[in-house]
C-alpha cells in the first residue's frame, strides 16, 4: 500500500505504446492488448500493467527500454526482487545505454534482499558514473559499520490495533494516533482500487494508550473521500488538521495531463467533534504532487514533500512559513545535503528540532531507511544520520514519529512477519541517538588593559578530556573562526605570548552559532617611568569634589583595582599624581592636591600596600586637561575633569 503514497510520478507518457510497438504479434493482438495496458495505466493500476509487461518479455521481445520500464514498476511498487533481477538484466545486456540511475536502484534492490557485497560491486560502478551526479556525495564505503554503531537503541514491538490491511503513517492525536489504512470499511468494493483490488485508504484514529476504550474508529466529518487519505498532523490546540489526499474536492477527481490523479495537502477544522471545512493549500498544484505535511515544534512552518519544479531527485522534502489566514510564506528545498536524487518523504520534526525522514537516497539497509538529522536555527547543513537496526531493515522503513518527553514512538514497515502490506510498529527509544554537530564559534582576542585587539593569538577547542581538537591563529583584526562538536560540551581557549591565558567552557547545544570574545591580562605589567596604571586598567577617572580630599566612594573602587594589580605584580611601584581645576588660588589649589594626594597614597597604605612602593605628589591646576585656565569660563563639567589623579609607574 506504500507504494500508493510513494511514487509522485510513474506514468510516463506512451509508456505502453513504445513498448508494445516492439511486440512483432499481428496488429489485432497488438492493438487488444495496448487498449488493455492503456486502460489500466487509465486506472493507475500498475500490477496488472506490470503482468503485460512481463509478458512481452517472456516472449523474447528484450529493449533497453522494456527492461527500464519494468524493472522501475517493480522498484516503485516495493517488489525487489522481481526489480533486482530485471535490472541485473538491463545492465548486463545494455551496459553503455544504460543510465546511473538505474545502478543505485538495482544497487538498492540487491541490498534489500541482504546481498550487500553484490549491492557494494554495483555502487562501485554507480560511483564511477556519477563524479558530478548528486548520488556521489553521499556515498561512503563504511557505511555499514556507522549503521551498525547507531542499531540497538530501540525496543520494537507490533502495534496492536494493525489488520491484515494496509496500517502505516501514524501522527500523534490527543491520547492516542491518527493513521492511515485501507481496512474493510463495509463499502462493498465500491470504490476499490485496481491496483490489488483493496479499498482506498482512510484516516482512523484510536486511544493507543486506552485499555478498556480500544476500538479503531474511522475520522468523523468530510476528511475521508472515496479516494485516498493519508499522512496526517494536528495542531496541539486539536482544532486544525493537515492532511495528503488525492487530487479530490467537491466530489471531482482531477488529473495531470498523463492522467495521474495526484497527492496534495488539505486542511480541515474540528467543529462539534467532526472534521469539516476542508480547505485545498494555496500551493498545490494539478501537475505535480505534494504531501506528507508536518508542523515544526512552533507550529510557524509546514513541511512537505513534492515532486515539483526545482526537486533535486524523485521527491524531495520542502518547508513554508504559516503566514495566517490561509497564506504561506515562499516554498524552501531542503537543499541537497537531506534530498538525493532518489526518494526522500515522511518528514517528522521533534521539540528538539531534530528532522527524521524515510529516503532510498542516503546509504541504507535496503529500501527506504529512516534518518535524523538537527535543523535547528534553520540550518539544513548538519550530518544525516541512519537510525540503525531494529528501525531499519531490508525492507521499506518510514513515517517515523517519536514523543520528546516518554521516548516512545511509531514507524511503519513492510517487512516480513507483519499482519498487512504495511504495519505500525511502536518502540520506546532506550539510548538517545548521537548525531553530529556542528557548531561555529567565532570572536576577537584583545588586550584587557588597552582594548587594542591581538593579532596572532592562538585559540584552541578542548574537549572534556583535555585534548586538542582544533586550533586557529587570530587574523589581523584578531578574529578567529573554529567549528566543534556541539553534542558534547567543549572549552574554547585563547592563548598568546605575554599574556595569561583565558577559555571558556560551551555546554552542548544544538548547533546556534556563538560568539566569544576573550580580553586576556598581561602575565606581567610592563611599562617604566611616565606610563599611567590607570589607563593600562581602563580605570575610571578618579575625581574629588570641590574644595574636597577625601576619597569618594566612587573614587574608592577605581583604588582597590590599582590595589589588586600592585597585589598581582610585588614589583610595581606607584606615584600617585593629583590636580586640581583652575578656581581657586594657585597656591591653595597646590596645597589642595598635595592633600589629595596624601590622602589617596594613605587609602592605599591603609589596605595593605607598603609605603616604599608609593609616592605621591600635588600640581595645582599646572596640569590641566583642558583650555579652562584662569578667566576662562567654562561649564562644571569641563572643570571636573581636572580634579582628577593618575597612577604612574616608577622604578
Amino acid at each position: 500500500m506504500l507504494k500508493r503514497i510513494l511514487i509522485l510520478i510513474i506514468v510516463f507518457s506512451g509508456y505502453v505504446t513504445n513498448i508494445l510497438a516492439q511486440d512483432k504479434v499481428n496488429e489485432k493482438q497488438q492493438a487488444k492488448v495496448k487498449a488493455k495496458a492503456d486502460e489500466q495505466y487509465d486506472e493507475y493500476s500498475f500490477s496488472p500493467a506490470i503482468d503485460i509487461y512481463k509478458k512481452v518479455l517472456d516472449k523474447g521481445y528484450v529493449s533497453s527500454d522494456l527492461l527500464k520500464r519494468l524493472g522501475n514498476a517493480y522498484y516503485f511498487n516495493a517488489k525487489y526482487e522481481e526489480a533486482a533481477n530485471v535490472y541485473k538484466k538491463l545492465v548486463e545486456t545494455f551496459p553503455d545505454g544504460t543510465e546511473p540511475d538505474y545502478f543505485f536502484r538495482y544497487a538498492q534492490s540487491l541490498k534489500t534482499l541482504g546481498s550487500y557485497d553484490e549491492s557494494a560491486e554495483v555502487m562501485t560502478k554507480f560511483k564511477e558514473m556519477t563524479s558530478i551526479n548528486d548520488y556521489s556525495d553521499f556515498y561512503d564505503e563504511d557505511y555499514l559499520a556507522k549503521i551498525e554503531e547507531n542499531s540497538g537503541r530501540y525496543d520494537v514491538k507490533p502495534f496492536p490495533y494493525n489488520s491484515k490491511y494496509s496500517d502505516f503513517a501514524a501522527s500523534f492525536y490527543e491520547k492516542g494516533l491518527i493513521f492511515s489504512s485501507d481496512r474493510d470499511t463495509g463499502n462493498l468494493a465500491r470504490y476499490r482500487h485496481t491496483w490489488n483490488s483493496r479499498d482506498f485508504l482512510d484516516l482512523y484514529k484510536v486511544n493507543a494508550d486506552s485499555v478498556s476504550n480500544n476500538k479503531v474508529i474511522k475520522l468523523e466529518g468530510d476528511v475521508n473521500t472515496r479516494l485516498h487519505e493519508s499522512t496526517s498532523v494536528v495542531t496541539k490546540d486539536g482544532y486544525t488538521m493537515y492532511f495528503t489526499r488525492n487530487n479530490f474536492l467537491d466530489g471531482k477527481k482531477y488529473k495531470d495531463q498523463n492522467g495521474v490523479i495526484r497527492l496534495k495537502i488539505y486542511s480541515a477544522e474540528l467543529v462539534d467533534g467532526e472534521w469539516t471545512n476542508v480547505v485545498e493549500l494555496p500551493f498545490n498544484n494539478d501537475s505535480y504532487s505534494v504531501a506528507h505535511p508536518v508542523l515544526s515544534p512552533d507550529e510557524k512552518k509546514l513541511y512537505f514533500v513534492s515532486d515539483m519544479p526545482g526537486t533535486v531527485g524523485e521527491s524531495d522534502i520542502f518547508m513554508t512559513d504559516i503566514i495566517g489566514d490561509g497564506t504561506y510564506g515562499p516554498i524552501v528545498n531542503l537543499g541537497k545535503n537531506i534530498n538525493t536524487s532518489s526518494r526522500e518523504t515522511f518528514p517528522f520534526i521533534t521539540e528538539e528540532g531534530v528532522l527524521y525522514f524515510s529516503s532510498d537516497g542516503h546509504q541504507g539497509l535496503g529500501g527506504l531507511d529512516i534518518f535524523a538529522t538537527k535543523i535547528t536555527f534553520g540550518n539544513f547543513g548538519e550530518p544525516v544520520v541512519n537510525v540503525g537496526k531494529p528501525v531499519n531493515g531490508s525492507h521499506d522503513d518510514f513515517a517515523f514519529i517519536l514523543e520528546n518527553e516518554t521516548k516512545k514512538g511509531y514507524f511503519s514497515s513492510n517487512r516480513t512477519g507483519g499482519l498487512g502490506e504495511d504495519d505500525i510498529y511502536q518502540f520506546e527509544e532506550t539510548e538517545p541517538l548521537v548525531l553530529d554537530c556542528l557548531q561555529d564559534v567565532t570572536g576577537t582576542v584583545r588586550d584587557r588593559i588597552s582594548n587594542e585587539v591581538l593579532v596572532g593569538a592562538t585559540v584552541k577547542i578542548i574537549d572534556e578530556e583535555n585534548n586538542e581538537v582544533s586550533s586557529t591563529i587570530t587574523d589581523s583584526k584578531g578574529n578567529y573562526v573554529l567549528g566543534l562538536d556541539c553534542s558534547k560540551g567543549n572549552f574554547v581557549r585563547a592563548s598568546r605570548d605575554g599574556y595569561v591565558p583565558a577559555e571558556e567552557y560551551l555546554n552542548k547545544s544544538y548547533g546556534k552559532p556563538r560568539i566569544v570574545d576573550f580580553y586576556l591580562e598581561r602575565d606581567v605589567v610592563t611599562g617604566g617611568f611616565g606610563d599611567d596604571l590607570a589607563k593600562l586598567l581602563q580605570l575610571s577617572t578618579i575625581y574629588f569634589d570641590l574644595n574636597k580630599f577625601d576619597i569618594r566612594a566612587d573614587a574608592e573602587i577605581e583604588i582597590q583595582k590599582v590595589i589588586v594589580a600592585m597585589e598581582k605584580y610585588p614589583s610595581l611601584k606607584i606615584k600617585v599624581n593629583s590636580h586640581t581645576d583652575s578656581r581657586g588660588n594657585d597656591a591653595y589649589n597646590l596645597w589642595l592636591s598635595q592633600k589629595r594626594a596624601q590622602s589617596t597614597v594613605a587609602y592605599m597604605i591603609s589596605k595593605g600596600i607598603s609605603a616604599d612602593r608609593l609616592q605621591g605628589e600635588g600640581y595645582g591646576e599646572t596640569r590641566l586637561v583642558n583650555d579652562c585656565a584662569n578667566g576662562t569660563p567654562c561649564s562644571k563639567e569641563k572643570h571636573q575633569l581636572n580634579r582628577r589623579s593618575e597612577f604612574i609607574i616608577f622604578e
